[in-house]
């Protein structure tokens, strides 16, 4: 897995290297410069394009002054670069690149404090003012200057981070902070990428290594983690010859009611093509009639209202509860039940959740090592409103370790918290993705994958980073605005054989 470092540890991991590489500082920072050019002139190729390289007087203005003078060596000919003079502190990397830059024909001009912002005109902005080092709200020039160029609507390109745009922590729903199409970043990416509080400044990110010294990166003490297919590649296991139905496990799925049977035929259909042995769904008896024609792979355990279904509960390997059973006092009590009468790691979502929210006192009563799914209201719901999604991290790790449960919050990059307080960041999925009853797929992969006796954690990592791959094998390719759940479920065999080969 890859390590998520905080903004800090990536300035221990720059040290380390300098130290032990060795390699003087200003040399890191060419090569890092370097890695940010080699990307943006594969994607900028139109070498006549007007750009303007706004650089601070720290490190990451340093290595704007770099990349200017590295792509004027590549052939970008019409470059400006525009200096803020808003402190009397200069880096040693700044001065040093400075001074190289001088040497070039490449246009150098300063913007003094509480000056007015100069006429801008160039086609793309390369923002190279403040770095990852950040720590407070952008004030007085920067902020300035910052509106003024967001103002502008031109194609802009961090180095690194966006400036005013914190690497990790907190952001409020106020912050000022550049707007960027595009960051190059350095050796992997910053934790609020990864965020929702990230989309209004960042439209991508592109993450480039600069040589920094992974086996000090691997020795740093971080609970924050990047799946990557590598990972799961390690994970997933074929299905081997002479294997049978009862080597992959018997899951129920516990789903529906009479107007939303739609959510259980989802989930149940999912558990069985993501490979179950055997599935069964406990509907209620008014959608029998329905999975029998649409999935007679599934056995059914039928229910009414007013009375529990009778369910050997020892008989099956791993049990999802939720999707689409509404809030009817029937579901409070299939949920009682579960607990009571099942020990084995449970899969709990959407009203099962709900369950949970208004009647607290049934967290401490999950099976161990359960995996409850929860979307963010759902997750407001149960552990309390919060301001941002760095809160969201904080409480998931706690309450994760608190109930020995796994959690897994449901965004872009969907995150898994373990009860040994790591978080794990997925790297799959995107947009067309958006649509009513994905999670009721995700919740019948993850059960499938508990009943074929993977353990809860490689459950969520591998049920999350398949059903993301899945959609962006039908959505990337084809440029799909929108991906149905019934054609995730269908790509699954697909998906997970590809991932075993």
């Amino acid at each position: 897995m890859l390590p998520l470092l905080v903004a800090s540890q990536i300035r221990e991991a720059d040290a380390y290297t300098i130290a032990h590489e060795p390699i003087s500082s200003v040399d890191l920072m060419e090569r890092a410069s370097k890695a940010f050019v080699g990307w943006f002139v594969n994607h900028f190729q139109d070498k006549k394009q007007t750009i303007t390289i706004y650089c601070g007087t720290g490190n990451n203005g340093g290595d704007g002054l770099a990349v200017a003078r590295i792509l004027c060596d590549h052939g970008y000919c019409n470059i400006d670069v525009k200096i803020t003079r808003f402190s009397e502190k200069e880096s040693d990397g700044f001065k040093e690149n400075l001074k190289r830059l001088r040497q070039t024909k490449i246009t150098i001009s300063e913007i003094k404090t509480k000056s007015k912002p100069p006429a801008e005109k160039a086609e793309i902005i390369i923002d190279a003012l403040l770095g990852s080092g950040l720590n407070k709200p952008l004030a007085g020039d920067y902020k300035n200057l910052v509106e003024y160029l967001n103002g502008l609507q031109k194609t802009v390109v961090a180095v690194d981070v966006p400036t005013g745009f914190y690497a990790d922590g907190e952001i409020t729903k106020d912050a000022v902070a550049l707007k960027a199409d595009l960051v190059i970043t350095f050796q992997q990416p910053k934790l609020n990428f990864l965020l929702p509080e990230s989309g209004p400044y960042i439209r991508c990110w592109e993450a480039v290594n600069i040589g920094l010294n992974e086996t000090f990166i691997q020795s740093l003490n971080t609970t924050y983690f990047f799946v990557e297919e590598a990972d799961v590649r390690k994970l997933i296991r074929p299905r081997h010859k002479f294997s049978n139905k009862g080597t992959y496990g018997h899951a129920l799925i516990i789903a529906g009611k009479d107007e939303t049977m739609g959510a259980a035929l989802l989930s149940a259909s999912a558990c069985a093509h993501a490979g179950a042995g055997l599935t069964t769904a406990c509907i209620p008896q008014s959608g029998l009639v329905a999975l029998n024609s649409s999935m007679p792979e599934v056995m059914a355990i039928t229910r009414t209202d007013d009375k529990l279904p009778d369910i050997e509960w020892a008989k099956f390997s791993a049990i999802g509860i939720g999707p689409g059973l509404g809030n009817e006092p029937s579901t409070l009590k299939l949920v009682k039940a579960l607990f009571k009468n099942y020990k084995r790691p449970v899969v709990i979502d959407a009203d099962a959740l709900n369950v949970l929210a208004e009647n607290p006192k049934l967290l401490d009563k999950i099976p161990a090592e359960s995996i409850l799914t929860p979307h963010m209201k759902e997750f407001d719901r149960l552990f309390g409103e919060h301001d941002n999604w760095w809160q969201r991290l904080q409480t998931a790790k706690a309450k994760a370790a608190q109930y020995h449960i796994n959690i897994i919050l449901k965004n872009d990059y969907t995150i898994t918290a373990t009860p040994s307080g790591q978080l794990y960041f997925n790297s799959t999925s995107n947009a067309a993705m958006a649509t009513g009853g994905m999670g009721d797929v995700l919740t019948g992969i993850i059960t499938s994958l508990l009943a074929q006796k993977y353990s809860p954690q490689e459950a969520c990592l591998l049920g999350i980073y398949i059903h993301g791959k899945a959609g962006d094998e039908l959505a990337l390719p084809n440029r799909l605005n929108v991906v149905l759940p019934t054609k995730i479920i269908n790509q699954l065999p697909l998906t997970m054989a590809k991932l075993t080969a």
